[in-house]
């Protein structure tokens, strides 16, 4: 069998889910100590930035969670009362989401230990550094929307 041609680049999307679990596994215990998972986290903190409310498709997008397990995971956070749901007044199809007092007190009881975290990642990393990564990643997340952006009008040229 002949050996694959070796790669020229890492492999970034493991790199960055790497990442991800290094910063998470010190967040987790926090998280948990609340009694929250990952995703409800991500939901709160969409919806904190948002205390008018968001559509469910909106707060999925923001959370980057599917609509299918969206759906689970604001059946238990409206359960435990940290959001509510409601029909939208412009469209009833759709569904409005909206942090409690409750759900805000969490995030306000979660905020210290999280800054205290960012605080120390950036003493680790340094500003300068910390604030380099944020703009890297943002560049790379705008080149994917812009990508994205092409592919639809490319899309809607060859359909008309």
């Amino acid at each position: 069998m002949s050996r694959a041609a070796p790669f020229a680049h890492r492999n970034l999307p493991l790199l960055l889910l790497r990442a991800r679990e290094a910063v998470m596994q010190h967040r987790r215990p926090s998280l948990r100590a609340q009694g929250l998972s990952d995703q409800q986290w991500r939901v709160l903190r969409v919806l904190a930035e948002h205390t008018e409310g968001l559509e469910t498709g909106q707060v999925a997008r923001e959370a980057h969670l599917l609509g299918p397990s969206l759906t689970g995971v604001l059946v238990r956070m409206a359960r435990d009362g940290w959001v509510t749901r409601e029909r939208s007044a412009h469209d009833a199809r759709r569904s409005v989401v909206r942090i409690t007092a409750e759900g805000l007190a969490l995030v306000g009881a979660l905020s210290a230990d999280i800054e205290a975290q960012y605080a120390d990642l950036e003493r680790h990393l340094g500003r300068a550094r910390l604030t380099q990564l944020y703009g890297l990643l943002d560049e790379l997340i705008a080149l994917q929307e812009a990508g994205d952006e092409c592919a639809a009008h490319e899309l809607l040229e060859t359909a008309a």
